[in-house]
């Protein structure tokens, strides 16, 4: 079974950076036809922030395009999120898994890693 750990998060002032991890256990990379990064904010639903296929081919929210890069690295069996430019809307926890297209996922969700963006 894929398991999945995120990490990186932490608490950083408006206009700040972070660059996530994921590392997937149980499994290739190169195997999973796309990966996305998931953010979870109480009170709203999970929101998928930028997504990578197999071919490298990338997709963001507009929220975050232009200050998210989504990359993997296949060799490491790891996923990143780079962010920059950071405001309190990114505040939650980034989640990583493999949508399966139906609006589920394909793996049990890793534990997360808590992003916090305040003054």
């Amino acid at each position: 079974q894929v398991q999945l750990v995120e990490s990186g998060g932490g608490l950083v002032q408006p206009g700040g950076s972070l660059t996530l991890s994921c590392v997937a256990s149980g499994g290739s990379m190169r195997d999973f036809y796309v990966m996305a990064w998931y953010r979870r904010t109480p009170g709203k639903p999970l929101w998928k922030v930028a997504t990578i296929s197999q071919w490298d081919s990338t997709t963001y929210d507009a929220s975050v395009k232009g200050r998210f890069t989504i990359s993997r690295d296949t060799d490491r069996n790891t996923m990143y999120l780079q962010m920059i430019n950071l405001n309190t809307e990114d505040t939650g926890v980034y989640l990583c898994n493999e949508p399966t297209g139906k609006g589920t996922v394909e793996h049990p969700w890793g534990p997360g890693t808590q992003v916090t963006v305040a003054p």
